[in-house]
């Protein structure tokens, strides 16, 4: 299994609370911090949700 390399390039100020805590879940904290995450479908939905948010990259 893949991982991935999420990066939060752009800021949650004006995104709504549950587009928040995902990006809190995912382990973002400020943008330009990156966490890599196993490839799996849990993951993949949280991407989908805030990927106008964050860059991703598989590694």
């Amino acid at each position: 299994m893949a991982n991935l390399k999420i990066t939060l390039v752009r800021s949650t100020i004006r995104s709504k609370k549950d587009q928040k805590a995902t990006v809190e879940a995912l382990g973002l904290r400020k943008v330009g911090s990156s966490v890599i995450q196993k490839d799996s479908p849990p993951i993949r939905g949280m991407i989908k949700k805030v990927e106008h948010l964050v860059e991703v990259e598989e590694i």
